[in-house]
C-alpha cells in the first residue's frame, strides 16, 4: 500500500518543476461503453492516478503556481448524487476528497467550467497533455478562445502551452521504495499463477482454461485484474506475438507460451514462460529453448547502472545469431549476419520495455539522442524470443516452435534484482515442477 502522503509529495515535486505563473490541467480517464447499457471496467488514467490516487472517472486535477512561486492543488470530481449512487456505486464527493486526498481545494464537477476559467486566466504558461481525451481537448481550446476573446473583462489566455507529460513521465520512470514493494508483490502473485498454469497444463485442456487458472489466482491473491490481455498460445499460436484468442486445445508434443501478469494497486507485472504441454521438452524444443535462455542471460549481464537496453539487445542478438548458425537455421559469416541483423527474421520484437503503472510504461529510451543508461530505481522487462512459424524457411524439426522468456528486472546500485525469478525457467526445473 502506498501512503497518501506519497501522492502529495509527487504533486509537490511536479509543481517545483513548473514555470512561475503557470497552471497544469490533468483530466482523469472517462468510462468507455462496451455495448448497450454496459461499460468496460473503469481503469484510471495512469498519470492522474500517479498524482492523486483518485479512482473515479471524469475528475480534473489543476495545479497552480503563481508569480511568487506559491502553489495550490485543485480537484474537480463528480457531484454527490443519491440516485446515481444507488445504481452505479458510491462517490467520494468533493468535501471528502479534500481531506482524504490531501488537496488544497476541491469542487463539484458541475463548477468546472466556471472555476477553470478563473484558474487559467492570466497565467503565462499552460501545461496540458493534448491528444489523450478529445472531448477534454475541445474544452481546453474553447476555454482558451473564450479568454482570448474577452480582454476588456480582464481575461488573458496563457501565451505558452507546454506538454505536461514529459515531466510526469520522467518522475514515473524512477520507482520509490513503496512502488517497488507493490511491484514485488505483483510479481510474486504473477509467478505463482504461472506455476499454477504449468501444473494444470495437459493435452485436451484449452488455452482459455489455462488463462482462467491464471486469472483465478490473481483475483484470489488480491489482484482483481490482469495488467493486459493474457496470451496463452499453444503450438503454432505461440508464433503470433500478441495472440489473445486463447481458444485452441492443447496438444501432446506442443509447447505453450504464456505471457501474463497481474495488476496490483495500479502496478503491472509482465512474465512470459514457455513450456511443454506434456511436461517434457523434445530435443528440437530443447535446442531452441536453451538458445533463448542463453540470450536472456547474456542480456542480463548488461543490465546494471551505466548499461543500456541497446547493449543488452546486442548481447542477446549475438548469442542468438551464433546459435542459429549452429542449428543450421542461418548460414554465412557471423559478423555479416550480425551486421545485417539476420536473426530478426525470427526475433521480430524489441528486447524489453519499462514497467510500472503501464505494462509498456512511460519514460524516454534516449537522452539527447544517445541511448539512455540504466539507473537505480528503473524497472524493465528482458524478453528475447525465437519464432519459427509452420511455413518458415527452417529445418522441419523446428517448424511450429515459438519461444519467449520474459522477466522483470529492477535496476539496483550494483546490478539488478529479478522480481520474477520465482517462476522456473531452466528446463530441468520446469519439467520437475510439471511432473509433480
Amino acid at each position: 500500500m502506498i501512503e497518501i502522503t506519497e501522492f502529495l509529495e509527487r504533486r509537490t515535486r511536479l509543481l517545483s518543476q513548473l514555470d512561475k505563473n503557470s497552471v497544469a490541467v490533468l483530466p482523469a480517464a472517462v468510462e468507455l461503453t462496451r455495448s448497450r447499457d454496459t461499460e468496460y471496467p473503469f481503469r484510471q488514467d495512469s498519470d492522474f492516478f500517479y498524482l492523486t490516487n483518485f479512482v473515479e472517472p471524469d475528475a480534473v486535477l489543476v495545479l497552480c503556481k503563481d508569480r511568487d512561486e506559491q502553489v495550490a492543488s485543485h480537484l474537480f470530481c463528480r457531484n454527490k448524487d443519491k440516485i446515481a449512487e444507488i445504481w452505479h456505486g458510491r462517490r467520494v464527493g468533493h468535501e471528502q476528497a479534500k481531506k482524504h486526498y490531501l488537496l488544497d481545494n476541491t469542487y463539484p464537477l458541475s463548477e468546472l467550467d466556471e472555476q477553470l476559467k478563473e484558474l487559467v486566466n492570466n497565467k503565462r504558461v499552460l501545461y496540458y497533455g493534448q491528444g489523450t481525451y478529445s472531448d477534454f481537448d475541445d474544452k481546453i481550446w474553447n476555454l482558451l478562445n473564450a479568454l482570448r476573446g474577452a480582454p476588456k473583462k480582464g481575461y488573458r489566455a496563457p501565451e505558452i502551452i507546454k506538454d505536461i507529460r514529459p515531466l510526469v513521465h520522467e518522475m514515473r520512470l524512477f520507482k520509490s521504495a513503496a512502488e517497488i514493494e507493490v511491484m514485488r508483490k505483483a510479481a510474486q502473485i504473477s509467478c505463482e499463477a504461472h506455476k499454477r498454469a504449468m501444473c494444470f497444463a495437459k493435452a485436451g485442456a484449452t488455452e482459455y482454461q489455462l488463462e482462467a487458472e491464471i486469472h483465478h489466482h490473481y483475483a484470489m491473491s488480491g489482484a482483481r485484474h490482469p495488467a493486459y490481455g493474457t496470451i496463452v498460445g499453444s503450438g503454432n499460436n505461440a508464433n503470433i506475438l500478441h495472440y489473445t484468442q486463447n481458444s485452441d486445445e492443447l496438444k501432446d508434443g506442443d509447447l505453450v507460451l504464456i505471457d501474463s501478469g497481474c495488476e496490483l494497486e495500479g502496478y503491472a507485472a509482465d512474465i512470459t514462460r514457455t513450456f511443454p504441454v506434456s511436461g517434457k521438452f523434445s530435443e528440437p524444443q530443447k535446442q531452441v529453448y536453451e538458445l533463448v535462455l542463453q540470450a536472456q542471460q547474456a542480456a542480463f549481464e548488461q543490465v546494471k547502472p551505466g548499461g543500456t537496453l541497446v547493449q543488452a539487445n546486442q548481447a542477446a542478438m549475438s548469442v542468438m545469431t551464433e546459435g542459429l548458425i549452429q542449428l543450421g537455421i542461418l548460414a554465412g559469416d557471423l559478423d555479416t549476419l550480425l551486421e545485417n541483423q539476420a536473426c530478426k527474421a525470427f526475433y521480430m520484437h524489441g528486447l524489453g520495455h519499462w514497467l510500472g503503472l503501464d505494462v509498456h510504461d512511460v519514460g524516454e529510451y534516449k537522452l539527447d539522442e544517445a541511448d539512455r543508461p540504466f539507473e537505480p530505481g528503473m524497472v524493465l522487462t528482458i524478453e528475447p524470443g525465437l519464432y519459427f512459424d509452420e511455413d518458415a524457411q527452417v529445418p522441419e524439426q523446428f517448424k511450429g516452435i515459438g519461444i519467449r522468456i520474459e522477466d522483470d528486472l529492477l535496476i539496483t546500485e550494483d546490478g539488478f534484482e529479478n522480481l520474477t525469478a520465482g517462476v522456473p525457467k531452466a528446463i530441468a526445473d520446469i519439467e520437475a515442477l510439471m511432473q509433480r
